[in-house]
């Protein structure tokens, strides 16, 4: 029953949006105490879900959002989104923005969280789709797939730094193994992004004129300029993941300074303090509630409603049980290393995190890893990828970073459902595909 409920939930989500226009924040609220409800939850933990759900979600990735937005609409307003999409497009040709997202995304999201690298490349993607002329659909998937193949399979990120210590897996392991499996599964997902995503057209910026552009690049910054306010946070997060497993540098002032920096919020706010260098002129007007600075805040609202009522959702499902109920009942049918794939797509599916996914699949398998066959080394760090593919199958309504897509684009639910949850699961079963080989291979 609570799967069947669970596919309830989620249909009337999508009709209420899709089907009636209702906002998504109010269809997620609705149908996260309706399915609390039906579910036999009591109502201190309906309503406990839903504090901790909204509070926890925006508590994580809420201020990470207004940043990453004001970020993204300085870079867009001065022209220095623009500089930066001439550059790549220089280097990777006109034809190749959706291959080129993609292989960012898998890049930034080794060290960065897949919202915050959606957030941070998300203008630049727009610039790049707008002067190649093409469909922001395909790229945006292109970048959420990539972003999403390394946040699920690639050390230092939580699930699979979590689920290697569960399972006993070698961390410096399941990185080599990762990185190549999951490099494979996304040309996958690129070709899913170019080929399908692509014919959906999306507008990259719907509404901006040439004279638009032209008055808004007439006096963009240079290229070195304008790519500070994104690098700059990538680099001092990345520095931080570095000095965190060097046993050299632990107590020293370098290593607390580094920490400090490369806090996804304070480099983000680092780099929100270097988008403001890049007008010709910065004014109070830009800084005021009717400049940019206040659209940026007006937009930001919007996304984090509804990703605090995704997290919602999430939370809802997850104190039901249902993650247990689905892991009892698939343990049974013991299929190898197929098994971890499906008990982890089950849990992501049925509770949105892929790091909650990871972890209790990595839990529920753990007494098993014998019997299943996973016992050197390198077979070890096999079940952890196999779980981080099943932990990207599906990203859909109780997922918050599918609300950052959804919102970020300018998609539809029933959009979003079509080509970012299709896409999440071409890439998770393309990473089975290749494990599947690999394991005959190891």
């Amino acid at each position: 029953m609570p799967v069947l409920f669970l596919i309830v939930a989620v249909v009337l989500i999508v009709l209420l949006t899709a089907r009636f226009n209702l906002h998504p924040f109010l269809s997620l609220l609705v149908v996260s105490i309706l399915y609390g409800l039906v579910a036999g939850m009591s109502l201190e933990t309906i309503i406990g879900s839903i504090n901790d759900g909204f509070g926890s979600t925006t508590g994580k990735i809420g201020l990470i959002i207004v940043l990453g937005i004001i970020i993204g609409t300085f870079l867009e307003n001065s022209g220095a989104a623009y500089t930066l999409a001439d550059k790549i497009l220089g280097l990777i040709g006109r034809k190749r923005v959706i291959p080129a997202m993609g292989i960012i995304g898998y890049f930034i999201s080794i060290p960065v969280f897949a919202d915050s690298g959606f957030l941070l490349v998300s203008p630049l993607n727009k610039s790049l789709s707008k002067k190649a002329g093409i469909s922001l659909a395909g790229s945006a998937v292109a970048l959420g797939l990539g972003l999403t193949a390394t946040h699920t399979m690639v050390p230092p990120t939580p699930g699979p730094v979590a689920a290697a210590g569960i399972l006993g897996a070698d961390l410096g392991m399941v990185m080599l193994v990762g990185l190549p499996v999951s490099a494979l599964a996304l040309v996958a997902g690129v070709l899913f992004a170019s080929v399908y995503a692509a014919r959906t057209y999306i507008d990259p910026n719907p509404g901006e004129t040439d004279t638009d552009l032209e008055a808004r690049t007439k006096d963009a910054p240079h290229a070195v300029k304008s790519s500070l306010p994104v690098v700059v946070p990538i680099l001092l997060i990345v520095f931080k993941s570095v000095t965190a497993n060097s046993t050299a540098l632990h107590g020293t002032t370098v290593h607390a300074l580094l920490s400090f920096l490369g806090e996804p919020v304070i480099a983000l706010l680092i780099g929100a303090f270097l988008a403001m260098l890049l007008p010709k002129k910065l004014t109070s007007a830009m800084l005021s509630t009717e400049g940019w600075v206040g659209k940026s805040m007006k937009d930001a609202a919007s996304i984090l409603l509804i990703t605090g009522a995704g997290g919602i959702f999430g939370k809802i499902l997850q104190n039901s049980g249902i993650a247990d109920t689905l892991g009892d009942t698939l343990v049974d049918l013991r299929i190898g290393i197929v098994l971890p794939f499906v008990i982890a797509a089950a849990i992501k599916t049925a509770q949105g995190s892929s790091t909650v996914a990871m972890i209790t699949a990595a839990s529920i398998i753990a007494p098993m890893m014998d019997a299943l066959g996973f016992v050197s080394e390198t077979e070890k760090a096999l079940a952890v990828i196999t779980l981080g593919a099943g932990s990207a199958v599906v990203s859909h309504a109780n997922d918050s970073f599918f609300w950052v897509v959804t919102q970020m684009t300018g998609m539809n639910v029933k959009t979003d459902y079509r080509l970012y949850t299709l896409g999440t699961l071409v890439l998770g079963t393309a990473t089975m595909v290749v494990l599947l080989l690999s394991s005959l291979i190891i």
